[in-house]
């Protein structure tokens, strides 16, 4: 019998969901089962098969266990009826179950092939809380550049409320109506709509990543907003710290003119930043400054070059970032992103 190699934890939990076969739905747990030899003579340790991660059904109900394992014989992922029959399989040699293609309905079972969704936790309880910092500026102050550079470069998650609701938008409905009114307008959009948004955003990508540290690019944009915030998290937890980016104001409308030959974004106008850049001074300066009187807003200059400005940026965010990725050479995106190459040319 061949010796068992020492492995990590296998921490993770899947979800199989849509199969055609109801049965094999469900989620499925880190196998506990004790070392065996498998097929192709390898002798697993506990949450380990072939060499690979698998998993029991969470209901014990299986015949086979693990019943979402991989095979050395066959090179592919697979997934077990409750007879222990083989249902459904996917050929390739990755090290955790594929999910972003499509799975094939192997000889026991019905299509259509099940969607399979990872999780970094246990879904079944709480999702761990997330380490929020809020990043806030005037139109055009390089909020969405900074986030991503963080994101790109040290491993931050960046989620931009313009751009959720802008999903939204594209999706249609009664909810994306809403949103063009309030945006056309320059007018802020509904909290719970915001706040909803930016929390099931979180909880999924907590859920299926395991990343925690979360920079919310233009929020609170209001005192409402904070109170939205605090009817979730509670006014017992600590508040997030805030990065302000602050920048003249002939400087914003020369930038946001500047991007629309390239963004084609609608409120990209000269009538459309007058009043949002008034939105912002009457609703999203007094969020600033309560942060200040509670010492908890960073203030960085952007009228400074876009290397300046990072460096502020990623020593404001050095507390929580992981230590390899700070000190990792820059990637040609960032690069791009500080203006140090040039972007591609669109074909």
């Amino acid at each position: 019998m061949a010796a068992s190699n020492e492995h990590e934890p296998n921490t993770l939990f899947v979800e199989v969901t849509g199969a055609g076969l109801p049965e094999v739905d469900g989620l499925f747990v880190p196998s506990t089962a004790p070392p065996a030899q498998s097929e192709s003579g390898t002798v697993s340790s506990p949450g380990y098969w072939n060499g690979k991660m698998a998993w029991d059904r969470a209901d014990g109900a299986s015949a086979r266990s693990p019943s979402l394992s991989y095979s050395n014989s066959y090179r592919s992922w697979r997934i077990s009826r409750l007879d222990g029959h083989l249902a459904y399989e996917i050929t390739c040699d990755d090290a955790l179950p594929p999910t972003d293609r499509e799975w094939n309905v192997y000889k026991k079972g019905v299509a259509p092939a099940p969607k399979v969704v990872l999780h970094h936790s246990d879904p079944r309880e709480s999702c761990p809380e997330p380490n929020v910092i809020f990043v806030l500026g005037g139109p055009g102050t390089g909020k969405g550049t900074m986030c991503e550079l963080a994101e790109t470069q040290l491993g931050w998650t960046h989620l931009s409320t313009g751009e959720l609701l802008r999903e939204v938008q594209q999706g249609g409905g009664p909810r994306a109506a809403v949103i063009d009114e309030c945006l056309e307008a320059g007018q802020l959009v509904p909290n719970e709509i915001v706040v909803t948004l930016l929390q099931q955003a979180m909880e999924r990508i907590i859920r299926t990543t395991g990343k925690t540290n979360f920079l919310l690019d233009g929020f609170p944009r209001s005192l409402n907003n904070l109170e939205a915030w605090y009817e979730i998290y509670g006014r017992e937890t600590a508040l997030p710290k805030m990065l302000y980016l602050e920048c003249p104001y002939e400087v914003l409308e020369q930038r946001i003119l500047g991007r629309a030959n390239f963004t084609g974004r609608r409120d990209d106008n000269i009538e459309s930043i007058r009043m949002r850049f008034e939105t912002f001074k009457a609703e999203t300066l007094p969020t600033v400054e309560l942060f200040r009187s509670k010492d908890l807003c960073v203030e960085i200059d952007t009228s400074q070059s876009r290397q300046a400005v990072y460096a502020q940026f990623k020593d404001s965010l050095a507390e929580f970032t992981d230590s390899a990725a700070a000190d990792q050479p820059l990637t040609e995106k960032s690069e791009m992103l500080l203006g140090l190459r040039p972007f591609p040319k669109k074909k």
